[in-house]
Formats: C-alpha cells, sequence, structure tokens
C-alpha cells in the first residue's frame, strides 16, 4: 500500500463524513480539500524537482478510487486535479516555478475544452473565453484552459491548432452559482471567464506535443510515468473516480442490505432473486477496477521498455476505460433498484452515489461512439482518419 493510500485510510472517516456537507456546499468543504491535501493526493504526479512523488499511475488510480468509495465529489477532484501536475511538470520551468515555487501544495484546475481563443502579441497573447466544469477551482490558485491559435484579428487560425493555456488565479473568474447539478455537487465544478488577459508564451503548451508525446522528451523527464500517453493519463483519474464511486455504492448497499427486511417480510439475505444481483454487481466492479489498472500498467510497462504506444494500442486503451467505467454504473444500477424505497432518501448514502456515478459518466471521456468506433477499425487493421475518430485518443 503507497503512503498516499494510508493517509486516505487514516482520513477515511473523517472524509466520509465530509460527504454530506459537500454537497450541500456545492464545492468540497475547506476540511474536505485540507484532508486531501494532507494525504498527499494532489503532488502524486508531481516531479520530485517541485517536492512531488512521480507515483506510478496505478498508485494514483487507487489512492483516488479509494477516496471516491468514501465521498464521490472528493474522489472527483482528487482525479481531475491530481493529473495536472502531471502535464505541468512538463511546462516551462518559469511557469513551474511561479506555480509551485513559494508552496508545491498548490492546486491548478482545468478544464481543457478549447473554449477560448488566443490572439497574438508582443511576448505572448491576449486571452479571452468561457469555460464549464472547472472541477475543485475553488480551492485551486492557477489553472489549465483549452484554447485555439488565432491569428491577429481573434478568429481560429486554420487548420485549428489547440493549445493548453496556464493562468493564476487573478487572470480569471470563477461565476459563483454556476454549479447546480443532480450529482458531484460537491465538487464545485464552476464555470470560469477570461476577459483580455495576457498570457506570456512560455505559459502556453501546444496540445499536439503533449499528445506526440514530444512534451516529456523535451522536458528531460525519465520517470515512464511521464511519458504514459496522455490519452491514458488525463482520463485515468476521472474514470477511476467513477469506479470508486461504484464501490462505494455497493459498500453502502451491502451494509443496508445485511439486515433488512423486505415489505415480503422476507429478509435480504435469504432473497435467493437478489443474492445472486448483489455477487454479479461486486464482481462487475471489481472486473472494472482490475480491467482499468492492468491498462494503466501496459501503457506504462511500453514506455518503461522505452517502446512507443501505438494509436492502435492507444484506441483499445481507450475502448478499455469507457467500458470500465460503463460496466461499474451498470453494476450500481443493478444493486439500487434492489435496495427498496428507503434507499432513495436523502440521508442515505446509497442515493449520493448512484447520482454521483452517473454524472461521473455523463463526462465527456465516457462518451463510447467515437472510442468505441476508432478502436474497431485499428482491429481491422484499418488507420482512422484525423478528426472526431482521434480527438479522445
Amino acid at each position: 500500500m503507497s503512503d498516499v493510500l494510508e493517509a486516505v485510510e487514516a482520513a477515511a472517516e473523517e472524509i466520509r463524513a465530509q460527504g454530506p456537507i459537500n454537497e450541500k456546499l456545492g464545492r468540497l468543504s475547506d476540511d474536505a480539500a485540507k484532508a486531501v491535501r494532507g494525504a498527499g493526493m494532489i503532488r502524486m504526479l508531481q516531479s520530485r524537482d517541485h517536492s512531488g512523488l512521480e507515483c506510478h499511475p496505478r498508485e494514483f488510480a487507487e489512492a483516488v478510487m479509494r477516496l471516491a468509495s468514501l465521498d464521490g465529489s472528493a474522489g472527483w477532484v482528487a482525479g481531475v486535479v491530481g493529473v495536472h501536475p502531471w502535464e505541468m511538470s512538463m511546462a516551462d520551468p518559469r511557469v513551474q516555478q511561479e506555480v509551485w515555487g513559494s508552496d508545491p501544495d498548490t492546486w491548478i484546475a482545468s478544464p481543457y475544452a478549447p473554449m477560448g481563443v488566443l490572439r497574438p502579441v508582443d511576448g505572448g497573447y491576449v486571452f479571452n473565453g468561457r469555460w464549464q466544469f472547472s472541477s475543485g477551482t475553488d480551492h485551486c490558485d492557477w489553472i489549465f484552459l483549452g484554447g485555439l491559435l488565432g491569428d491577429e484579428t481573434g478568429k481560429p487560425v486554420q487548420p485549428i491548432r489547440s493549445m493548453h493555456v496556464i493562468l493564476p488565479r487573478s487572470d480569471y473568474t470563477i461565476v459563483e452559482d454556476s454549479w447546480d447539478v443532480a450529482g458531484l455537487r460537491g465538487t464545485g465544478s464552476k464555470d470560469v471567464v477570461v476577459s483580455d488577459a495576457f498570457v506570456p508564451d512560455y505559459r502556453v503548451i501546444a496540445f499536439d506535443r503533449l499528445i506526440d508525446g514530444t512534451l516529456p522528451k523535451e522536458a528531460g523527464l525519465t520517470n515512464p510515468t511521464y511519458h504514459v500517453p496522455f490519452s491514458c493519463m488525463f482520463p485515468l483519474g476521472i474514470t477511476s473516480a467513477v469506479i470508486g464511486m461504484a464501490e462505494g455504492a455497493l459498500a453502502h448497499h451491502l451494509a443496508y442490505q445485511r439486515d433488512r427486511v423486505q415489505i415480503t417480510g422476507t429478509k435480504v439475505r435469504d432473497d435467493p432473486y437478489v443474492l445472486p444481483v448483489i455477487s454479479e454487481a461486486a464482481a462487475e466492479i471489481q472486473a472494472s477496477r482490475v480491467s482499468l489498472v492492468d491498462n494503466a500498467c501496459r501503457m506504462y510497462d511500453a514506455v518503461a521498455a522505452g517502446r512507443e504506444v501505438s494509436f492502435h494500442e492507444r484506441a483499445v486503451g481507450r475502448r478499455t476505460q469507457v467500458q470500465a467505467a460503463w460496466r461499474a454504473v451498470r453494476a450500481v444500477d443493478e444493486i439500487v433498484v434492489r435496495s427498496g424505497g428507503n434507499a432513495m432518501r436523502m440521508d442515505n448514502p446509497i442515493q449520493r452515489f448512484w447520482r454521483d456515478v452517473h454524472v461521473g459518466l455523463s463526462h465527456a471521456i465516457h462518451v463510447p461512439g467515437a472510442v468505441f468506433h476508432a478502436s474497431a477499425l485499428t482491429q481491422l487493421g484499418i488507420e482512422p482518419p484525423e478528426g472526431p475518430l482521434r480527438s479522445m485518443i
């Protein structure tokens, strides 16, 4: 067990207790954020040059899953925000120093969706845009934002060039009351707005250099973790959180069902129609965990051996991630509908985990269509064309 996972276990009861509080606040409570920070979750993928732990992706996934099994929102924020130090470790040393120089525990928000445009000016760019879904943003002092490279008039250049833009908290506005949703309410995934912010050129990362593996090589990073493809690492925290929530739902379901008597007078422990479903659901959730971790380990082992991960392997890896999330959520649905009406009361954690896994499944990385299409083509020996079929791989 990693030191971080041990720290999460030590704080388990405190983290679990913060779940309803996070949901009521619409963000992680200060106590929940303190527990996540204290466990070292957000430094797991951070470079040692800035007091990071440079953990194996497996360790990161396992810690996120455990945290999410205690509280879905805390696990989600740790999974999303926890990936950002991985990319920041590849960024220009000047911005790394700005972010971590005085405090290596500084958190970085996102999102990466290219909802802004960079207009070139002397020394950098002027940036504008509005983004949704900035998870954990209230506890972050910097942010990664997706943008498109523009021309002098502010119109995106052709062909499209996606960029990741790094800004301090002073350069963007968090839109309060912009996160009112059915699940993962405690993540505080609010909108952010940027208006005419000047961005020095060293705070901008070309997305294609991250995707093709150029960035970690140029940064001189030797730990294989930094050479695992972005399409594996970025979804890892999100999918791990969903599977962890499924494990949390199962744990609460088992605790609730142990002594429950159904309206028919039959104890659940004696019901031959419910027990097999519980067992099957548990097996499906376990299979989701195993496949996700195995996929990350395979990617890590490939780059550790000095081998480039092919597009086919990346596509199959994304298929594995997406299917793992869907499999786990389907299993949760099977047990929730057999938990009885009282499981839907707001003081029963089962309903919160049920809502959380479905909102987590709705993230763009879990949409199966293009991913499954592309992976099937590669299995047929056909190279998918540039465009949507390759965008999430």
